[in-house]
């Protein structure tokens, strides 16, 4: 049997993604989570042999306890599972040593063969999303960059921004003026939209 364990905070989808599982003779579903925060020591106490995950959930991101799996518990081969498929996710993961990215709406025969083929040591990649990533490239952004554009969602003047990443005004300016010049973009409100469409947040 393979053991599964599930890392989605929407209840319903969670219970459904279970129950498809269930009905494969092989599959196995050990554990059922539904924040990131919460993954490890779920994982720890089941051994699954395969972890969905979704990306956006409390706690930690599905990206995040990606790349925590693969660091303490490697034996755990990770899936994603989302509604977002943006090129961004798609490299974070694999770089983040994900086995495969799958998109929410694929069917569930294919996910049931995706699991399949994770234990077996292959990794699974939605072919329009490959082509999308290979197409956008890597993220332009570097680690500050992306900080710096991350808390520029939730703060208001620049002053507000300079004040929050501990930085001066002038700084602050310099990187919003390089992120935007990096994304094409005329404002930083465009360039907040770009980063997020191309997953690079």
């Amino acid at each position: 049997m393979i053991r599964i364990l599930i890392a989605e905070d929407q209840a319903m989808v969670r219970g459904a993604l279970a129950s498809l599982l269930a009905m494969e003779d092989d599959l196995d579903v050990v554990a059922e989570v539904a924040r990131g925060d919460e993954v490890l020591a779920a994982a720890r106490a089941c051994n699954p042999d395969v972890a969905l995950l979704d990306i956006e959930m409390p706690g930690a991101n599905g990206l995040e306890v990606c790349e925590q799996l693969g660091t303490t518990l490697p034996g755990v081969r990770v899936l994603i599972l989302t509604t977002f498929g943006r090129p961004g996710y798609l490299l974070r993961a694999m770089q983040g040593g994900a086995a495969g990215f799958l998109l929410k709406d694929a069917p569930a025969p294919e996910l049931a063969e995706a699991i399949r083929r994770a234990v077996a040591g292959d990794r699974i990649v939605d072919p329009a999303l490959a082509a999308a990533a290979l197409h956008h490239g890597a993220n332009p952004l570097t680690a500050r960059e992306r900080e710096v554009l991350s808390i520029a969602r939730r703060e208001g003047t620049v002053a507000e921004l300079a004040a929050a990443l501990h930085l001066s005004h002038g700084t602050t300016r310099n990187h919003l003026s390089a992120i935007m010049r990096k994304l094409g973009a005329s404002s930083r409100i465009e360039a907040i939209g770009i980063a997020e469409r191309q997953g690079w947040l």
